[in-house]
């Protein structure tokens, strides 16, 4: 969804603009920073996949590999196959270390306390992902410079440190950041369900420092996102979103279309071996334009996403966020 367009836009309008770097090779992630760099000068951030250390069963890998099998045929495709990867870890972070970026972001766990020293020595902030306090303290314990809080209204990938994480695990966004705020001292980046500059005045009464948004900017013109997924986000036959795993076989937040109604029940706690047997899948349908096969990546307040440049989206909700505020102030000299 990000491009370097994106990116710089946000990060000229006086936000911080984020390339997302999971599912990229080193060298396109490279070539995106310089693309990004030829557009503004402004600071901007790169977000990383840490590599999974769970284990995986991977005769259940293959057989819903096999249920996928028909799905395949209708599209013409052959499935990928279940491997497992690091998502280019060790080269991205090579990179990142010979040519250092401004803001650096993990997420799916924290990194080793060393390769988060060697980023901090570079002049690089660290901002790890959270979802729960305890995954806050172990990033706070590893060195991390400031967490992002994810909460369950977020869309896209959960970023728990483990995928196996169930929804007993999931906090809404407010009561993870007073929770979080609690048990460690460092800045925190409020992200989930954040569509309006209402929701950022509200995070930032809740404890944080900053208001992260993903779905908010989906449809706007610098977003990579396929037109068949902008469309979906104000189509009335997509009336909810869901977590599943059917996709990547890690709990994500996105549209409910067929493919996830058909296949959720199935689908385990496989990453990234279901996202290589899906990928050919997802291509297929997005070349075909057909959003009932494809991973709609998309946050609870999807329906409030604006189609507009994107540093107008900025300007106008820095100045929502800013009237918020002041309404909130003169109610409380009021009530006093």
């Amino acid at each position: 969804m990000s491009t370097p367009e994106l990116v710089a836009a946000v990060s000229e309008a006086g936000g911080l603009g984020f390339l997302a770097a999971g599912y990229k090779t080193a060298e396109a992630m490279r070539e995106e920073i310089r693309a990004v760099r030829t557009r503004t000068r402004a600071p901007f951030g790169v977000n990383l996949f840490v590599p999974s250390r769970d284990t995986v069963d991977l005769q259940a890998v293959l057989q819903y590999r096999k249920r996928l099998e028909a799905e395949a045929r209708r599209l013409g495709v052959e499935l990928g196959e279940p491997v497992a990867d690091e998502d280019d870890w060790e080269a991205k972070l090579e990179v990142l270390l010979k040519d250092p970026v401004p803001v650096v972001s993990f997420t799916f766990g924290c990194p080793p306390p060393e390769v988060i020293t060697e980023l901090k020595n570079r002049g690089t902030c660290v901002v790890v992902t959270v979802t729960t306090p305890q995954e806050a303290i172990a990033a706070s314990r590893a060195g991390a410079d400031a967490l992002c809080v994810q909460g369950m209204e977020a869309g896209g990938h959960r970023a728990s440190f483990h995928n196996r994480a169930s929804a007993e695990g999931d906090y809404g966004l407010l009561a993870l950041l007073r929770l979080i705020r609690e048990a460690v001292q460092l800045p925190l980046i409020a992200a989930g369900g954040i569509m309006h500059g209402r929701d950022v005045a509200a995070v930032l009464a809740a404890g944080a420092c900053a208001a992260q948004m993903g779905t908010a900017f989906l449809r706007c013109p610098e977003s990579g996102a396929h037109p068949a997924h902008k469309a979906a986000l104000v189509d009335p036959r997509f009336t909810s979103t869901t977590f599943t795993r059917a996709f990547t076989g890690r709990r994500a937040r996105g549209l409910v279309n067929r493919f996830v109604r058909e296949y959720d029940a199935a689908a385990l706690a496989a990453y990234p071996h279901v996202h290589h047997i899906t990928q050919p899948l997802r291509k297929a349908a997005a070349q075909a334009g057909n959003p009932e096969g494809m991973a709609l990546w998309a946050g609870q307040g999807y329906r409030l996403a604006r189609e507009m440049p994107a540093a107008e989206l900025v300007y106008q909700m820095m100045d929502e966020a800013r009237r918020a505020m002041a309404e909130g102030a003169q109610t409380l000299q009021v009530s006093s």
